[in-house]
């Protein structure tokens, strides 16, 4: 699957003299090439608002790191170099705090958990990765913050960053992010209402990267709201909205009962 069409707008959620925070919609490309190495940085920007847009008009825009195109939810614009070294450098020290929310097929148990399989190429589709023994370490926490009778609302931390780490990691654990084609399989699992089958079958994964957590920065925290795909999915669903979420606990960090 290589994501729905844009049918919304990216917003910009933050804006000073180094950095811009934009929420990205889902199916819009950051795919990066060596020929065009600031074109997806472009294409983010020219998905803004006017308004928007022309507060970064003529910047040094540098992206600092990419989401999948069905991916919606924040992305970070550096604005200079010396930015975009001390943001790449915290991506690659860990030190940047990143939350995901997905709705996924069925309940994972335990209710809280952590993902520890390595990651690999899969040799027979080049389009997707498999867990593989001798793969790459790679590590993603998680907390189930609703169900319903069919899915699950999950809060998501990636310890690291693989190539389409969440999104196999959960389908390898029996959970494939509703809408992942690449990874999900059958669709709409047993599912008779027929308004919820079609708020189940969005077009993309139902994957958003809602926070992020800036290390030495202020402010330091950012929101990307949710977009309407993954709102009626989840109402449609029966599953806990945005203001439910306040009463689930702190989802900037990871559960701090997990073993090491």
């Amino acid at each position: 699957m290589s994501g729905a069409s844009p049918t919304a707008e990216a917003q910009l959620i933050h804006l000073d003299a180094g950095l811009a925070v934009v929420a990205k919609p889902p199916g819009l490309s950051l795919a990066t090439s060596r020929r065009e190495p600031a074109a997806a940085a472009g294409r983010l920007v020219e998905a803004l608002p006017a308004a928007e847009r022309a507060l970064l008009a003529g910047r040094d825009l540098h992206l600092v790191h990419r989401l999948d195109a069905p991916t919606s939810g924040l992305v970070l614009l550096a604005l200079d170099a010396d930015t975009h070294r001390d943001l790449s450098g915290a991506i690659a020290a860990r030190r940047l705090g990143k939350v995901y929310l997905a709705v996924v097929w069925g309940r994972p148990r335990p209710a809280v958990g952590r993902y520890t399989a390595p990651l690999g190429p899969d040799r027979a589709d080049r389009r997707r990765m498999r867990v593989d023994p001798a793969g790459r370490p790679s590590h993603s926490d998680y907390r189930v913050v609703g169900a319903a009778s069919h899915v699950a609302l999950v809060a998501l931390w990636p310890r690291t960053g693989r190539t389409h780490q969440l999104r196999v990691h959960l389908a390898a654990a029996g959970h494939p992010i509703v809408g992942d084609d690449l990874y999900g399989g059958p669709r709409h699992h047993g599912v008779r209402d027929a308004a919820v089958r079609a708020a189940l079958d969005p077009g993309r994964a139902l994957l958003h990267a809602w926070r992020l957590e800036l290390p030495g920065r202020g402010p330091s925290r950012f929101e990307a709201p949710w977009p309407d795909d993954l709102r009626r999915a989840v109402e449609a669903a029966g599953l806990p909205g945005t203001e439910a979420l306040a009463s689930v606990g702190d989802l900037w960090q990871a559960p701090l009962e997990l073993p090491d």
